[in-house]
């Protein structure tokens, strides 16, 4: 028997496998890391190029935060096609694509002079960008089975919180440039925020191959077992729609994008007004706000780390969703109730973990039940309409600070918008076990195992490891 033979035909092979995806992981997750930094960056760099640029446009806080209303309406129209687009042309040169654009928008933004010069900048971005995130949470269930998925999209999402740590501290200087050959600080921000975009546009043409059969660091062998082990998983999820559209019709996809706003609007709502929060505390250059504002999110990559490995263990995930929603919550309630700055950090480190900790085990619901061109539409629909909570998050803070004249309303608004998320895991998990139920009862095929007990989906198979190493 030949090494292919054993890799490929051996229905359990922990050691082999283990091998496997750990080659996957280090061949595919720095880059997507690294983009998925650019990308965060470039979101980011509104809530400290606000700091000057909402008074030379002479707007109010409502007014400017309308911009992101704009980029996440986009956004929101052009996540399903541009997914589509995505699975029809391939994820290298799309992604690509993706990555020129934005890169050159981002750049253009340090022209605007009016404030509807700044909404067409917005708008345009949110376009460009659109199908990223979703193009990337579909790339990944090309490659990794569910035991193992959920554990690599937190090592992707592990550089949103890289990218504050590093961007924030970054940016918090650029806007200190103020006069430097001629710019302003926040021109600064968008200049030096865009390039990096542009520059790994044909890193990506290069290092990232479309699928597992077109990696040319991969065994024959090691294809075919990517392929048997996908493959063993697509038979579990059923009759897929033949017109993958049609997957925006099914009730868990509905559920699962409505549910989702509460994501957007809290870390969204979170990220663009931290440098105002800390502002406040009195005193600080942009630079000392880039650097505190990064604390909150080394203790999003532990959360990131961890929690999802442990929700893949214990084949409930909404169990954790529910208890990172409630942990999100308690740290707003904690920034809202404290005087000192420290205990306030302290409360926006707890909300940051429960935020995005949550957010891979999410992610790994969709592939249970969809597969294929009816998955990418159905992930592209998830993440657009969620993400209107990343436009009208900020909006609704925006509203509440102009109308209290303090943040603190709006991180009431936070905090009940994690409840929110909270009440709606009860009614999720309601609805993922009906289907779940219908689905076996039309499908002769068995779909759960003895041990699925009454979680919201019966478990993958069991691998003895379930992160993506």
């Amino acid at each position: 028997m030949g090494p292919h033979t054993a890799v490929s035909n051996v229905p359990d092979a922990p050691n082999t496998d283990r091998s496997l995806f750990r080659k996957v992981t280090l061949r595919l997750l720095p880059l997507l890391g690294l983009l998925y930094v650019i990308a965060y960056v470039d979101r980011s760099n509104l809530g400290f190029a606000k700091l000057t640029l909402q008074d030379e446009l002479g707007m109010s806080a409502t007014a400017f935060t309308l911009g992101q209303v704009f980029f996440f309406v986009a956004y929101a129209l052009l996540e399903v096609p541009s997914n589509l687009a995505l699975h029809r042309f391939g994820a290298d040169r799309w992604i690509a694509r993706i990555m020129l654009t934005w890169g050159l928008i981002t750049m253009a933004t340090a022209l605007v002079s009016q404030p509807w010069h700044f909404y067409l900048a917005r708008f345009l971005l949110g376009a460009a960008e659109a199908g990223f995130f979703p193009g990337v949470i579909y790339y990944l269930t090309r490659w990794y089975p569910a035991a193992r998925r959920e554990a690599a999209v937190g090592l992707f999402m592990l550089a949103g919180p890289v990218s504050f740590i590093i961007g924030n501290p970054a940016m918090g200087a650029l806007s200190d440039l103020h006069g430097v050959w001629g710019l302003e600080g926040w021109q600064w921000i968008f200049l030096c925020t865009g390039i990096p975009a542009v520059l790994t546009t044909p890193l990506v043409l290069w290092l990232l191959p479309s699928s597992p059969e077109q990696a040319r660091w991969l065994t024959t062998g090691e294809k075919e077992r990517i392929h048997t082990l996908l493959a063993a998983e697509e038979s579990r999820t059923g009759q897929q729609p033949h017109n993958p559209l049609r997957a925006l019709a099914d009730p868990r996809v509905l559920a699962l994008a409505a549910f989702f706003l509460c994501f957007p609007l809290a870390t969204y709502g979170l990220s663009f007004w931290l440098p105002t929060i800390i502002d406040g505390f009195g005193g600080l250059s942009g630079t000392a706000i880039g650097l505190i504002s990064a604390t909150p999110y080394l203790c999003v990559m532990a959360g990131l780390l961890l929690v999802p490995r442990l929700a893949a263990r214990g084949g409930r995930p909404l169990d954790w969703i529910a208890g990172m929603l409630a942990l999100a919550a308690l740290g707003f309630a904690i920034t809202v109730a404290s005087e000192p700055a420290w205990m306030q950090m302290f409360g926006l480190c707890l909300a940051s973990v429960g935020g995005f900790a949550a957010q891979p085990i999410m992610w790994g619901l969709v592939p249970r039940f969809l597969s294929g061109a009816a998955a990418a539409a159905g992930i592209g629909a998830i993440n657009g309409i969620g993400n209107l909570g990343g436009g009208f998050g900020p909006m609704g803070i925006a509203a509440l600070v102009d109308l209290t004249g303090s943040t603190h309303a709006g991180l009431v608004f936070l905090i009940l918008v994690s409840l929110l998320g909270l009440a709606g895991t009860f009614g999720l998990r309601t609805l993922l076990r009906t289907r779940s139920r219908s689905s076996e009862n039309s499908d002769p095929t068995p779909t759960a195992t003895p041990d699925s007990g009454n979680a919201e989906f019966p478990p993958p198979e069991k691998q003895k490891h379930s992160g993506p190493t």
